[in-house]
């Protein structure tokens, strides 16, 4: 694998190709990356919205209506689209299904490692909560790290992306009920790949030379 081949290759795709479907051997590497991301403390505070049929798709289409209308093709002709959500709170009750998944996989040997982890997760989010407050906020940038690596993961294994933040995030929080599951819209990614009109893909990608955004100490 030459990452520097796979990220000059990978851009964000304007014309998806409907004929073409990722398999669900591909789909399931996909979906361990949304799953296997990192995050500050483990705190995991998202959750994804999977659509693959034209029905489910029409469903997230309710966000690229009036002004978002240059998106819906992307939505419509894609093989799968994720919206992708992140919590709104992070209660003592989402603290303790953390800590008991983390412990069901063997993490603690001993009680007082489970009882650290805790306190140190509980300190963290408090100081975002108390003293920055700010802890949407904090917990919307562990989603969006989410994002990249699905980015990232996805043009490793051939599928081509669009991330989009041009959405009514309104609009899918009320149509998938979100705001009531403790969850907001951040993004929609779709998936799929590109078509060969697509004019993004014959565009030179323009990047910052390696001197401008590299200081080597």
């Amino acid at each position: 694998m030459n990452l520097t081949e796979i990220l000059n290759n990978r851009y964000s795709v304007k014309e998806f190709d409907a004929t073409k479907k990722i398999s669900n051997s591909d789909f399931e590497q996909i979906k361990s990356i949304l799953r296997l991301s990192p995050s500050s403390v483990n705190l995991q505070p998202w959750h994804f919205l999977i659509a693959d049929t034209q029905e489910s798709k029409e469903r997230i289409t309710k966000g690229t209506q009036g002004f978002f209308h240059f998106n819906t093709p992307k939505v419509l002709d894609a093989s799968h689209v994720i919206v992708i959500a992140a919590r709104t709170n992070a209660d003592e009750s989402y603290m303790n299904k953390i800590l008991e998944q983390e412990d069901k996989d063997g993490r603690f040997s001993a009680q007082e490692f489970k009882d650290q982890m805790q306190g140190g997760r509980k300190l963290f989010a408090d100081i975002h909560r108390y003293d920055l407050k700010d802890l949407p906020h904090w917990m919307e940038k562990q989603v969006y790290l989410n994002m990249g690596a699905l980015l990232l993961g996805a043009a490793a294994i051939g599928i081509d992306a669009c991330p989009m933040e041009g959405v009514d995030v309104k609009a899918l929080d009320e149509e998938f009920d979100l705001r009531e599951k403790g969850y907001t819209t951040l993004a929609v990614v779709s998936l799929g790949y590109r078509k060969d009109s697509d004019f993004n893909a014959k565009l030179p990608k323009s990047r910052f030379p390696e001197e401008t955004i590299i200081t080597k100490l």
